[in-house]
């Protein structure tokens, strides 16, 4: 029963909405409100990691196992209970299952592949720290996620749980920032920041705001989606005696637009942090109009804007999530009229080799010239524009 493509004919209502898989509940002996489901340390340690305990959560076939167990030979495994329990368990191709479990799709990686696609390495200045534009920079201060995404870019990183940021390796990175003036927003980032218990995630978020010309501190992170109980009113807290504070998450399919994840999307808003929204277009996943539709007006509806729309970068083992550019493409011109501006997101393309982000979409100009300009309006009618 291994997903191997999914036929547009397979998009159906049913997977456009969330399932509950009740043989969590059973298996981990919880409820969905009982005080251990609820605690997001209890979530944390109780990941799914191997594919025996997946199988006793979601119908995998012999072929499907055998795949995971190769695919964790290079790429580890890690879910929440709490996603696990929105799998379809009798659908291989849910789209929550083919964003978080393995496969041995995994194992054929192309020539032009790479553990670090984006060439960040390059643009480490000190470790820990990515500086690629001028004004703002990244600040990695963990490799563990409540959830290893299968098309993550720092994949090759994934399952380094023991790794820890020394009060010295801290102290390096907060004095290359402070030491760059013209820094003056940060984007702490991982793996996923908010696996940090708060106090620990204060001290990087204390330290940067100590900095003058630091004026924006952003967290990526994909609690709401992948880990919802996180959100929690300490955490939330804290981060407000750090404003301006931004975060930034990730959804990719309407169906992890869950209950608890709106409340989490909620908190985070009503505590004064704007929430903004990155999706990667994923085969199989959300590659179509009518799921990206979806997606985007639960998430505005939900108060979080999107804000970008990745083409699935060139990361070892993800060919199989990879569309043609033109899909994306194509999506954004069939949304473009039919939905709000405020919720369409830029489609870029991280280039390869650290080249940053490229936005690409649908070209709307005929011709241009010193006299006018004629357009095309997403109807496909044209106008003119006369230059001034």
């Amino acid at each position: 029963m291994a997903c191997f493509r999914r036929d547009d004919e397979m998009l159906t209502e049913a997977r456009m909405k969330m399932s509950i898989n009740t043989r969590v509940f059973s298996y981990f002996n919880v409820t969905p409100d009982s005080p251990e489901w609820l605690d997001w340390k209890w979530q944390f340690k109780h990941r799914i990691t191997d594919a025996d305990t997946l199988s006793r959560l979601v119908a995998l076939d012999s072929g499907e196992i055998s795949g995971i167990r190769q695919s964790l030979d290079n790429f580890k495994m890690a879910l929440t209970p709490y996603f696990a329990s929105i799998m379809d368990p009798g659908d291989a191709c849910c789209p929550i299952r083919m964003q978080s479990v393995p496969s041995a799709y995994e194992m054929g990686v192309l020539p032009w592949e790479a553990k670090d696609p984006l060439d960040e390495e390059h643009d480490s200045p000190v470790e820990n720290i990515i500086h690629r534009y001028p004004d703002r920079a990244v600040f990695l201060v963990a490799r563990q996620c409540a959830m290893y995404c299968r098309h993550c870019v720092r994949k090759a990183h994934m399952g380094e749980e023991g790794f820890a940021l020394s009060s010295d390796d801290m102290a390096k990175a907060i004095g290359y920032i402070a030491n760059t003036p013209q820094i003056r927003d940060v984007l702490v980032s991982g793996g996923d920041p908010l696996m940090l218990d708060d106090a620990h995630l204060e001290s990087v978020i204390a330290g940067l705001r100590a900095i003058e010309h630091v004026e924006i501190i952003r967290i990526g992170t994909r609690a709401p989606s992948a880990l919802p109980m996180r959100i929690t009113p300490a955490l939330l807290a804290m981060l407000k005696k750090y404003h301006p504070i931004w975060i930034n998450t990730q959804f990719n399919h309407p169906a992890e637009l869950t209950r608890e994840a709106l409340q989490a999307c909620a908190d985070i808003v009503d505590a004064g942090i704007p929430l903004g929204n990155q999706s990667v277009l994923l085969k199989g996943v959300n590659d179509d109009t009518e799921t990206m539709k979806a997606l985007l007006l639960g998430l505005v509806k939900a108060r979080v804007r999107p804000y970008y729309l990745y083409q699935c970068d060139l990361c070892e083992g993800a060919g199989h999530f990879r569309t043609k550019v033109e899909a994306g493409i194509e999506i954004i011109r069939q949304l473009t009229g039919a939905i709000s501006g405020f919720a369409i997101p830029k489609l870029v393309i991280d280039v390869p080799g650290g080249g940053g982000k490229v936005p690409i979409g649908p070209d709307y100009i005929e011709s241009i010239d010193d006299e006018k300009i004629v357009l095309r309006n997403y109807q496909g009618k044209q106008y003119s524009y006369h230059q001034p």
